[in-house]
């Protein structure tokens, strides 16, 4: 169901809460669907259960997901397919926007690209 990239700089709970929005992006899974246990979703990728959990507490963190004892986390309606498509592109943006800066783009040619776009 997720697919993880190990080569990537990105952490793999990044990678995993990424992947839960684009499936829900993708209409792959709607509200009220049950995500699989953080158990289950470790073992398939082969990676640490609380790598798997972290990525699943930010989800319950930011609405994305609820989590009930004893019955497991299940998707909110609050990932549209159109929320959850402007989340990917902003956090796109985002990790753009960082890498510029890392590699020497001041905070001005940053906001004059910005300004471009909107006139």
């Amino acid at each position: 169901m997720f697919q993880i990239d190990f080569a990537a700089r990105e952490p793999i709970y990044e990678q995993l809460y990424a992947g839960v929005i684009k499936l829900a992006a993708a209409g792959v899974i709607q509200p009220g669907d049950k995500l699989p246990p953080v158990r289950t979703v470790a073992a398939d990728l082969g990676i640490n259960p609380n790598t798997a959990a972290k990525a699943y507490r930010e989800l319950e963190n930011e609405g994305y997901i609820y989590s009930s004892v004893g019955r497991g986390s299940f998707l909110t309606d609050k990932l549209s397919a159109d929320s959850a498509q402007k989340l990917i592109t902003l956090d796109a943006f985002r990790r753009a926007a960082k890498d510029a800066f890392a590699n020497g783009a001041s905070k001005e040619e940053l906001q004059n690209i910005l300004g471009e776009l909107y006139r």
